[in-house]
């Protein structure tokens, strides 16, 4: 599914962007990724990260290429991931030395789908120009599109001084952020017309200036997409931790795609101690679908809960379906065509239990305190079942199982490509 969000008109990029097989803007579905925090180096740790984070969703995966061991890794972890049937492109993060380690490793310049440089350290003073040149030139040698991204927390600080020099001799003079803020744009649309005056194509650029604040980061993109009709990233830099990090991302991402700015985003998640990376991916997902504008996995209504509703099976049962789906779809996405597009309701008593659980592709209402123990079950909005006893869960999930198999068409010839995760 890809639609405007009610009210959008969309200034989303018309130039379309190829990052292997993922088009990023052009009229394309807006393009989740995420990035590896491996040591790239080490070839299985990344290899496997990778693979998970596109197994959960990921559409273009970033790895930091710092130096020379992991600058030789990538080829090696581009071709493990061949073998292992996971075609998702990889981007090379580049900081300070990009210009050399495309240089002195071809075989990692060719493996790379596409290079993130940032204009605000790819070089100081008079080999600036030099080291960005180069990188492009690296980039358009071996047919590759270029991240052109800055950031609040690299920011150019010459451009900076000259700016705010500039503004102090305005007779109405902006406040400081705001300068920031415009330092921040000139650097991303200066460094990209460079790139373009270098012989890349506009067709391969992508823009984007992250900041770490809500309010900043709209305002940057808002002017951004007024400017220019590159297409663009977005991504709240720094988000945090946890809720705060989640809350962060999603209030900011949400204006801005609901303006229909925004062609590829990230959600830069600090993970919690043992917390997998792909929860950055997972909201992501459930961010563009909550707003209708992409769907990736099935999605579970649930209520949650009052003084009608003090068993947690209903809780216990609601959380069993939503990580059945999640685990499933990988699977599921190869074989069924449309099984994203799945709605599901778990309900915890008769007020708005049947009423959502009608309106759901497949709905459960558990009883509540004090009613009956008994399970009506519905189906495309007709009740077809009444579940007891203690297999509520097995035979749930058994229906849901049932219905994705006879409802969704099987793609011909797709039950491969989940190769393990050996790596």
């Amino acid at each position: 599914m890809s639609c405007p969000a009610f009210g959008a008109a969309s200034r989303r990029s018309t130039r379309g962007v190829d990052v292997g097989s993922v088009r990023i803007g052009g009229g394309a579905p807006v393009v989740v990724q995420s990035m590896t925090n491996t040591d790239t180096a080490d070839v299985d740790a990344t290899t496997r990260q990778v693979a998970q984070l596109w197994r959960a969703g990921s559409e273009l995966v970033r790895i930091t290429v710092n130096n020379e061991e992991a600058a030789a890794a990538v080829p090696k972890i581009r071709e493990k991931l061949d073998r292992m049937n996971v075609p998702v492109p990889l981007i090379g993060d580049f900081h300070y030395n990009g210009h050399l380690l495309l240089t002195r490793h071809p075989a990692c310049a060719e493996a790379l789908g596409k290079y993130r440089i940032n204009p605000g350290n790819v070089g100081f003073g008079q080999k600036k120009d030099t080291q960005f040149s180069t990188i492009v030139e690296q980039a358009i040698r071996y047919g590759k599109p270029v991240r052109i991204g800055a950031n609040w927390g690299s920011l150019d600080q010459a451009m900076l001084t000259r700016l705010m020099d500039e503004n102090a001799r305005s007779p109405d003079p902006l406040d400081a952020p705001a300068v920031a803020r415009e330092a921040l744009i000139q650097s991303a649309l200066l460094s990209a017309a460079r790139a373009e005056e270098l012989g890349l194509p506009r067709e391969r650029i992508v823009i984007s200036c992250k900041v770490s604040g809500v309010q900043e980061l709209i305002a940057v993109y808002r002017e951004l997409a007024r400017r220019a009709d590159y297409a663009l990233h977005l991504g709240l830099t720094e988000a945090g931790i946890g809720s705060k990090g989640i809350v962060a991302s999603a209030a900011a991402l949400a204006v801005l795609l609901q303006e229909g700015i925004g062609d590829t985003i990230r959600v830069s998640l600090t993970p919690e101690p043992g917390e997998s990376r792909n929860t950055e991916v997972i909201v992501a997902q459930e961010l563009l679908q909550s707003m209708g504008l992409r769907a990736f996995t099935p999605m579970v209504t649930a209520c949650p809960g009052c003084g009608r509703t003090t068993s947690t099976f209903f809780q216990e049962l609601a959380k069993t379906v939503q990580d059945h789906v999640r685990e499933r779809m990988p699977e599921w996405r190869l074989k069924h065509r449309g099984v994203e597009q799945l709605t599901l309701a778990v309900m915890g008593c008769i007020v708005n239990g049947p009423g959502e659980s009608k309106y759901a592709n497949i709905g459960i209402s558990l009883p509540g305190t004090g009613e009956a123990p008994a399970a009506p079950v519905f189906v495309d909005g007709s009740k077809v079942a009444t579940l007891r006893g203690e297999t509520i869960t097995a035979d749930f999930i058994g229906m849901i199982e049932e219905y994705v198999a006879n409802r969704y068409p099987v793609i011909g010839g797709a039950a491969g490509g989940e190769q393990g995760d050996a790596a």
